[in-house]
Formats: C-alpha cells, sequence, structure tokens
C-alpha cells in the first residue's frame, strides 16, 4: 500500500518554494482579471458564470429573474431613446452640484409653522432659509429702490432670522406705501396661518402687483434704471400668480390651478427658468388624473437639450407603467419574458433611478417622509424627498404602479457602470449631494446616500487567497526548512482522516479480498 509519509518525506524545500509561488501567480492573475471585469461591467465574471450557465444547468431552468432587466436589445423605442441619452451623457461634464429652488415649496406660516407646532422641530435649516433670502433679495430689489425706505426696510426684512422681526418689517413697509407688493409677499409666505388666509393677502398682492407693472412698463424704455424696476415689477407679478396657483390646487380648485400653471407656461422672463412652473402643472394634472395632458406636457420638456428633475423622470416612468402595472406578474414575466410595453415600463424606471435613486425607498414607504425643503438639489435626497412628498399619492392611484417599481428599481444598480464616474444614460451621479443636502435637510432626518456597489464574494476570495499564497511563497523562500517541516506536518494532520479511514476499512475487510476477487 501506498504510505504518503514516504511521499511527504521525499519532498525538497524547492518544491514547496515553486508550489506556493505558482498558486500566488495564478491566484493573482485571476484577481486582476476578476477586477478588471468588474471595473469594466460592474459584476464578477466568476459569479455571471455561475448563475447564467451553472445554476440552470444544475436546475433544468434557462429562465430566471434576470430577465425583468431589460437588455439592450429592447424595443426600438426604447434603445433609440437610451443611445440618444448615451451620447449626450458622454459629451456632457460633471456638473456641480447646483441648488435649485422647490418648484412645489410649502408656505412657512401655513403650512412649515403649523409642523413646528405640532412636534416642536424646526423643518428649516438656516442655510435653507439664507437661500431663500437671496432669492427675494434677487427678484424683488433692483438699483431703483435706493431712497425708497418701503424697499429699503423689505431688503433688511429678507435677511432677518425672527419671523416675527420679518413680519413687523414687511408691515411697517406697508404703513409707508400701501402699494409695496413684497410686503403683501412676505405676510402671505409667513403670517397667514391657513391657505385661506394665504390665498386672500396673494390675491390683495396681486392687484397691487398689476398696478405697478402697469406703470412700470410705460417707463422700462428710459434707462437701465427703468428697465431694473420693470424686471422686478414683472418677478413680483409672476411669483404671486405661481403661489395663487398653487393655493388653488391645495384648495382642491384643480381647474382653476391648471388653467393659472398653463398662463404662466406661456411666460418667458428669466424668472421662470427658476420656478420650473411645468412641474406644478404636471402635480396638478396628475391630481385630476388627465394622463393624455401629461404625456403632452412631458413631451414638451422631457427633452435631451432641457435639464432633467426627478419630476420628469419620475412621471414618465409612472404613465408608461400605468399601462402595464395592473396585470404585471415578476414570476409570468420572468418565465415568458418582457413584453415591449413593459420592457418600455422597466426602461422608463431604470432611467428615472439611475437619475435619482433615493426616490424608490420614499415611494415604497421604506423611509419616513418629512415636509421638503424650500430648495432642492437635484439628483439628491432633498429633491426625491420634494417629489415623493406631493407625487405618493399619484402613484397609489395607478393599480400595481407601486408593485412593478418594487419588482424592477433594484435591478438598476446592477446595470450602472462602476465606478460612479462614469454615467450610463445621465451624467454621472455627483459626489457632493450628500454634504449638500446635509445642508439643506433639518438635523432630524437620515439623509439618505447613493447605494454603494459592493464588492463581489469572489473578488474578495481571490485577493485574499493571492495574499495567503504569496506570503506562504516568501516565507518559504526565506525559511525553506522550517517551512517544509510546516507543510509536512499540515498534511499529515489532513491526512489523519483519511489513514482512520483506511484503517477502518482493512479491519472490516481482509487484506486479501481483492486478491480472492480477482481469481473468482
Amino acid at each position: 500500500m501506498w504510505d504518503s509519509s514516504v511521499f511527504l518525506s521525499t519532498l525538497t524545500p524547492k518544491f514547496y518554494v515553486a508550489l506556493t509561488g505558482t498558486s500566488s501567480l495564478i491566484s493573482g492573475l485571476i484577481l486582476i482579471f476578476e477586477w478588471w471585469y468588474f471595473r469594466k461591467y460592474g459584476t464578477s465574471f466568476i459569479e455571471q458564470v455561475s448563475i447564467n450557465h451553472i445554476s440552470p444547468w444544475i436546475s433544468g431552468n434557462d429562465n430566471g429573474t434576470e430577465s425583468l432587466t431589460p437588455s439592450s436589445s429592447s424595443s426600438s423605442n426604447g434603445s433609440n431613446g437610451s443611445n440618444n441619452n448615451t451620447t449626450t451623457a458622454t459629451t456632457q461634464n460633471m456638473p456641480e452640484c447646483k441648488v435649485w429652488r422647490n418648484p412645489l415649496n410649502l408656505f412657512r406660516g401655513a403650512e412649515y409653522q403649523r409642523f413646528y407646532w405640532a412636534t416642536q422641530k424646526e423643518p428649516l435649516t438656516f442655510y435653507d432659509m439664507n437661500l431663500s433670502a437671496q432669492d427675494h433679495q434677487t427678484f424683488f430689489t433692483c438699483e431703483g429702490d435706493a431712497g425708497k425706505a418701503e424697499y429699503e426696510i423689505m431688503q433688511t426684512a429678507w435677511r432677518e432670522r425672527n419671523p416675527v422681526v420679518r413680519i413687523k418689517a414687511a408691515k411697517n413697509a406697508l404703513e409707508i406705501n400701501p402699494d409695496c407688493a413684497p410686503a403683501y409677499i412676505l405676510l402671505a409666505e409667513e403670517e397667514a396661518t391657513t391657505i385661506v388666509e394665504a390665498e386672500k393677502i396673494l390675491r390683495t398682492a396681486l392687484k397691487v402687483a398689476e398696478g405697478n407693472y402697469k406703470k412700470s412698463q410705460t417707463f422700462q424704455h428710459q434707462g437701465a434704471i427703468a428697465e431694473g424696476i420693470h424686471r422686478r415689477d414683472t418677478n413680483v407679478l409672476i411669483y404671486i400668480k405661481r403661489r395663487l396657483a398653487m393655493c388653488a390646487r391645495k384648495l382642491g380648485k384643480l381647474k382653476e390651478a391648471v388653467k393659472m400653471f398653463r398662463d404662466l407656461t406661456k411666460e418667458i422672463p428669466p424668472i421662470m427658468n427658476v420656478l420650473n412652473i411645468h412641474e406644478n402643472l404636471l402635480e396638478a394634472l396628475l391630481e385630476m388624473q388627465a394622463y393624455a395632458d401629461c404625456q403632452a406636457v412631458l413631451a414638451k420638456y422631457d427633452d435631451i437639450s432641457l435639464p432633467k428633475s426627478a419630476t420628469i423622470c419620475y412621471t414618465a416612468a409612472l404613465l408608461k407603467a400605468r399601462v402595464v402595472a395592473e396585470k404585471f406578474s415578476p414570476d409570468i414575466a420572468s418565465k415568458r419574458g418582457l413584453s415591449p410595453a413593459e420592457m418600455s415600463a422597466v426602461e422608463a424606471i431604470h432611467r428615472a433611478v439611475e437619475f435619482n435613486p433615493h426616490v424608490p425607498k420614499y415611494l415604497l414607504e421604506m423611509k419616513q417622509l418629512i415636509l421638503p425643503p424650500e430648495h432642492i438639489l437635484k439628483r439628491g435626497d432633498s429633491e426625491a424627498l420634494a417629489y415623493a412628498f406631493f407625487h405618493l399619492n399619484h402613484w397609489k392611484n395607478v393599480e400595481g404602479a407601486l408593485n412593478l417599481l418594487h419588482c424592477t428599481w433594484e435591478g438598476t444598480f446592477r446595470m450602472l457602470p462602476y465606478p460612479l464616474e462614469r454615467g450610463h444614460l445621465f451624467y454621472p451621479y455627483p459626489t457632493c449631494t450628500e454634504c449638500a443636502d446635509r445642508e439643506l435637510l433639518p438635523s432630524f432626518h437620515e439623509v439618505s446616500v447613493y447605494p454603494k456597489k459592493e464588492l463581489p464574494f469572489f473578488i474578495l476570495f481571490t485577493a485574499g487567497l493571492c495574499s495567503i499564497t504569496a506570503l506562504l511563497a516568501l516565507l518559504t523562500h526565506q525559511y525553506p526548512e522550517s517551512m517544509g517541516i510546516f507543510a509536512s506536518t499540515t498534511l499529515n494532520w489532513f491526512s489523519l482522516p483519511f489513514h482512520f479511514v483506511k484503517e477502518r476499512i482493512e479491519a472490516i475487510w481482509p487484506c486479501n479480498l481483492l486478491q480472492q476477487l480477482s481469481r473468482i
């Protein structure tokens, strides 16, 4: 019988050096290949081979749940859209973390203040309110206000941190000049404790603003100061109309709100680029369940050349999911594959999730909602809050839409290139969003961060194997005799179970049993 101890005693230290060195080289090559594949495709090569080839061969089932992830050979419309977006993503530079005004921002007195009374928690941060003060100073003041006491009071009122002081300053401005429209705006925003009161003050402000606008319109071409005053009066008038439309929306007067928002979208002053009133229009149309009108608005604003937002991307996904969500079943879809309509809906969801990955957890109520801030960071947690706060009910109104979102949204992260510096359908995800969101959102809220891809198990395994074998090769080279003794002892220790089994078999069976069987 073959004795393993004789074999081990004949091995030289050079054999152990060669063995550990070869093992280290092979595991190192595997590690390099796995890391390269993960960097390029965002997944492990060994894992993909196991899932796509070995597992179906063992289980005898070729259809997996991966069919819920749209492939590159999807319907022509989806492919063309993806190609166009990919081309745009490669040509755009990575943008800075620009803070935008929330198109659906709430009223401080009628909504934010009521939250504070109920919870004793400040819903707005000083950073957020300072940004609003800067906006108000930019929109509602101009060089022509120099020497006018009421407007100088309002310039300082926006910067005051104490709301009582701000309200008192606005009232002082109205005592000096009853036609000071910015003072009415401040009172409607902060003194009114209900939407009805805010709407009443804004209607008074609208009459004043229209009168100021007509006066400044006649002198707008009489110098730079006159043009500045007219621009200020235009901004004030548009802002008041927008807030009145939002009051109508909150009070359930949807048709009136939609008409006012439609009229405002036809305006072209620079302030319109900041307010994003088309998002207010989309939200009101969804509340009316006027899905055809929503699609018409999206066709105008969901363009490659225009900046995207969570409202644009997720509304497009909702409208496509509405067609198939009611009868969608992940089990059936995994067996027969996705239909063209289902593929289009899943692609739209993946597009939306790639743009802002924080929204699904709020829509699926996996994370608690809070009042949205007055400013948002696109693709950040603040934008996700602002969207979900107003659009969660719209997703619930479409039967099966949240189920489809739940089944498909996580698949987006398997498709995204890695690392995050590479974009897919959009420009790469900004790395500064987390810091900016922490400034915009209150301290009691846990800020959502971009879900990081975890390293696959096989990359960690090959890295550990490579490190251990390299260490063994180094130790064997430095201490060949000691490592040879250690290797022999280890192999003998591992061979003990086999020796025990061999002895038990020989004890049960006669030693010459095989010889007798061969004779027979």
